[in-house]
């Protein structure tokens, strides 16, 4: 009845995994990724958020609301500065064409996998329903 195993299922995963990774958005996000730890200003800055992050934390336990806002919008400023940095634009762009690109390919599977069962069992695809479905509600005493 199987025409597969679980194991061979993730080997696939895995060699379709290598593939998106030799993607050209990949690529972009990699050389992106590179230029933005090549950058000392951009470090710097990631390294001030990362010590804020770390004051909020603490100034939040010690119910410190007043501080805890202040710390909170200088995060929120060197974010802003951040997001207009090219290079940073470019990396965060790059995140979401990756992202998009998984989402896709996940409801790709997802789709197809659904299309299968309803045409495996002799379904309606359009309608979205399975044989057994179909079966049902064509039977006419069965409202």
């Amino acid at each position: 009845m199987a025409k597969y195993t679980k194991d061979e299922i993730v080997q696939k995963a895995k060699e379709l995994a290598k593939m998106i990774a030799e993607t050209e958005e990949v690529e972009i996000f990699k050389q992106a990724e590179a230029k933005i730890h090549e950058n000392e200003k951009v470090r710097t800055m990631i390294a001030k958020i990362k010590s804020l992050q770390k004051q909020a934390v603490n100034l939040q336990h010690y119910g410190k609301t007043e501080a805890l806002k202040k710390v909170e919008a200088q995060i929120d400023d060197i974010y802003e500065q951040l997001s207009d940095i090219p290079i940073v634009e470019q990396f965060k762009q790059s995140q979401v064409e990756i992202n998009d690109l998984l989402q896709l390919v996940a409801s790709t599977i997802s789709k197809t996998v659904t299309d299968e069962i309803i045409t495996s069992t002799g379904g309606d695809v359009l309608r979205g329903e399975t044989g057994a479905q179909v079966k049902h509600s064509h039977c006419g005493h069965c409202h």
